[in-house]
């Protein structure tokens, strides 16, 4: 069925060392099953450990597969498996806890410390012909969602739980700082939940395009305002301050902006990654009980994104704007180091681009 050259896999060897490597095929274990990996969004995350070789405290000190936005079909499952069977299509959710500890007793397993998260030092991600996952972190696909929608369920997990993390329902108004392929998705989740009016902003205008597209009722091109005059503008468009603010770029400004906006009483979800120490009014927040939450990529999501795709409810496809096959890696992430497009999709299987 394979061969030890049939595992051509995108591994980053240290800072600027992307290299198409060809390494054996695993062997599942009892509780794992084997892929055929189809499709791989390529994550800012990915493109972060090949431009530096690290994320904080996640060094790359040997090499690593990257890879963690992913779907592909069972090509052989291990002896305890019994819920997948050889053939089935599945999406990967690339986080799986390594122990029963106090956090997956409560429900929170993202933030268990011992979790194995794909593409994350030291563990090999899932960018390659052929992949080993715990079977129960594998979710089977509808017949009418395709590998690239299961592959972008690892991205709306974000949306969900940061959406869920803010309480966003019914008649909400929602504030999204960055419409990145975070921030989009975020916004089609909002929207979905019963968000009556989400206004989203960012620096590009293509990006504040595509959001319109997808929904958003007020898009808002950042000209370099300061955070209190962009907080000033939301509350314009929108005719109230929002009750939600979903933060999905990092930047110091627009954590400042998210405070300044969200009305009293509301809530400011902190969904981007940058730098480790920012300057916040903290007293503004304080005064105005504005409750500042963060994130941790997500957990429990698959079921509820995978039924939002089988209904229909949520479209995701409008995100790939580009495809390359495995072989094209280094021509792929070129083209998402630069922001050309929203979401970058990897095929897996040889000679084939279909979603």
């Amino acid at each position: 069925m394979t061969s030890e050259t049939d595992n051509l896999s995108v591994v980053v060897h240290a800072a600027g060392d992307l290299r198409l490597e060809n390494r054996p095929v695993p062997e599942p274990g009892p509780n794992d099953v084997l892929l055929r990996m189809h499709s791989v969004g390529i994550c800012g995350s990915d493109v972060h450990y090949w431009e530096h070789g690290r994320i904080g405290d996640f060094i790359v000190q040997k090499p690593m597969v990257l890879g963690h936005e992913a779907s592909g079909t069972v090509v052989k499952v291990g002896t305890a498996v019994k819920h997948l069977k050889t053939g089935d299509r599945v999406a990967v959710e690339p986080g799986v806890p390594r122990e029963l500890d106090e956090f997956c007793k409560a429900g929170r397993y993202n933030l268990s410390p011992t979790i194995f998260f794909c593409a994350t030092p030291p563990d090999d991600g899932n960018l390659c012909r052929y992949y080993v996952h715990n079977a129960n972190y594998c979710y089977k696909l509808p017949d009418n969602v395709t590998f690239e929608e299961g592959a972008l369920i690892e991205p709306l997990s974000v949306g969900i739980h940061a959406c869920r993390r803010g309480g966003v329902t019914l008649g909400s108004k929602v504030f999204i700082c960055g419409a990145g392929p975070i921030g989009l998705v975020t916004l089609l989740i909002a929207k979905c939940m019963g968000a009556s009016q989400v206004i989203i902003s960012d620096l590009s205008a293509l990006r504040l395009e595509k959001a319109r597209e997808l929904g958003a009722d007020f898009i808002l091109k950042v000209e370099g305002e300061k955070p209190q005059e962009l907080a000033k503008k939301v509350t314009e468009y929108l005719g109230c301050m929002p009750e939600i603010t979903i933060e999905c770029t990092g930047a110091e400004a627009c954590i400042q902006t998210g405070i300044y906006a969200t009305r009293s009483g509301g809530t400011l979800v902190l969904v981007g990654m940058g730098p480790a120490l920012v300057n916040i009014p903290i007293v503004n927040a304080s005064v105005r009980e504005v409750d500042i939450k963060g994130i941790f990529r997500y957990c429990n999501t698959w079921p509820m994104a995978i039924a939002m795709l089988a209904s229909k409810k949520v479209d995701v496809r409008p995100l790939v704007t580009h495809r390359f096959n495995l072989e094209q890696a280094l021509e792929a992430f070129e083209t998402t180091k630069k922001g050309l497009g929203i979401k970058v999709m990897m095929k897996c299987e040889k000679h084939n681009k279909n979603p």
